[in-house]
């Protein structure tokens, strides 16, 4: 018996089956074997939302929720938000190493290159209702790219791929600036390309009259980090539903419109909107231990910003927003909710009912905060997160298209419907 495996006895026919063990897994294919018939199709795994079901081998990211640790591609988050920028991470992303000196300029400028739109995007934009949400003009403007790109369809031609990768990251984030602006009914800012990719976003999103507009740089910075932090973060719902979308060989537009529609919810880029709203439900710091004390006889909602379903411990990037607040506050004055979250929070850490549970900060718990006091309306947050998840969301595509273990995704289901019944005429019912 080899010891890599996993020894199983079915009760139903007294059979036993040895199914291998690789990497800390069994294959579900495997189950398939273990049948009480000839006819029987075979044992299949239950797991709804995919709570304990690896479905891709990745070498993008890789994250350890007991440890609380996430690196991109090897390298610890903190590291990368300490020394790198956005665009560095961009390229390790996609290329699996960090660039050297020339082969960042070369991407930088590849980027930049590309920021442009067409003016039918424009024009296809200002088509839209004042009041629409910016998250439902992102998913659309970027949808339509995949008629502007005909070649995108070729999903299988490694030049146009890194073409299209390169496309979508930088016009990204001038579509998303322009849904800022459209829902200010303010003129649309175009690219530039003097700037940083985080400077020129900030451009596209805030430049007024003034002839040359210069990013604050400690602004700039944080959009940088919050960009790093954000870019990817393994199998999440958005990459699942992007790399569901390409395993059809749809083109990669298409595929991040469904990426961009999963982000949308509020269970998952919406998440820091919710924890406004929560802080402000809240109202005072001197309310929070009532709104604790209601939390956990569950009559006030959920603790919103807390847990994970992946971190079992503190979010290592909740961590680097915290100290990045405190900077960001220093240019735009402090939050006047940060005092109620820091209240939440230290309570929260010093409560057994959360301890016990591992419900510790995550992510989404101070990046709203940051992006209120930049000015941002919390409706604009999930498109904040969208613009760097971009990055991921191309790195897991090429990955994935040029994965020979997958095929089009098509899960099994359990039918628990009715049985075979004979039709009845409408005039017998």
């Amino acid at each position: 018996m080899a010891s890599d495996s996993l020894s199983i006895t079915d009760n139903r026919t007294g059979k036993q089956y040895e199914l291998p063990i690789a990497d800390g897994s069994v294959r579900a294919a495997d189950l398939r074997q273990i049948k009480t018939s000839d006819d029987d199709f075979g044992l299949l795994s239950y797991d709804p939302s995919l709570l304990n079901t690896a479905t891709v081998r990745s070498a993008v990211t890789y994250i350890d929720g007991d440890a609380g640790i996430l690196r991109y591609r090897g390298y610890p988050i903190e590291q990368l938000a300490e020394h790198s920028t956005y665009l560095e991470v961009v390229y390790l992303l996609l290329n699996g190493e960090l660039p050297n000196k020339e082969q960042l300029l070369e991407f930088e400028e590849d980027v930049r290159f590309r920021t442009m739109v067409l003016e039918t995007v424009r024009e296809q934009m200002e088509t839209y209702r004042y009041d629409a949400h910016p998250m439902g003009m992102l998913l659309g403007s970027m949808a339509t790219m995949s008629t502007y790109y005909p070649a995108s369809r070729d999903v299988m031609d490694l030049e146009s791929r890194k073409i299209q990768t390169v496309r979508a990251i930088s016009k990204v984030a001038t579509v998303a600036a322009w849904c800022y602006r459209h829902t200010l009914s303010y003129p649309f800012i175009y690219p530039d390309n003097d700037l940083t990719y985080a400077g020129n976003f900030l451009n596209m999103l805030f430049r007024m009259v003034e002839p040359k507009y210069v990013p604050n740089p400690v602004i700039e910075r944080a959009i940088d980090v919050l960009f790093i932090l954000h870019a990817d973060h393994e199998q999440n719902a958005s990459a699942n539903a992007m790399r569901a979308i390409a395993s059809s060989q749809a083109d990669p537009y298409s595929a991040l419109a469904g990426a961009i529609g999963s982000l949308s919810g509020p269970l998952h880029g919406g998440a820091n909107e919710a924890v406004i709203r929560m802080l402000q439900f809240i109202g005072r710091k001197d309310n929070v231990p009532e709104f604790i004390k209601n939390v956990k006889d569950g009559t006030s909602g959920r603790l919103m910003g807390f847990g994970h379903r992946v971190y079992k411990n503190y979010d290592p990037r909740a961590r680097i927003i915290k100290t990045l607040a405190d900077q960001v506050f220093e240019v735009t004055g402090v939050n006047p909710l940060l005092e109620i979250a820091l209240e939440l929070e230290r309570i929260a850490l010093e409560d057994d009912f959360f301890v016990s549970r591992q419900l510790y900060p995550n992510v989404d718990f101070y990046s709203g905060l940051i992006y209120q006091a930049m000015g941002f309306p919390v409706e604009m947050f999930p498109v904040l997160f969208a613009v760097p998840r971009t990055s991921g969301w191309m790195a897991q595509w090429n990955e994935g298209v040029t994965d020979r273990e997958q095929r089009i995704v098509r899960p099994r289901q359990i039918y628990v419907g009715e049985g075979e019944r004979d039709y009845v005429p409408i005039n017998q019912r």
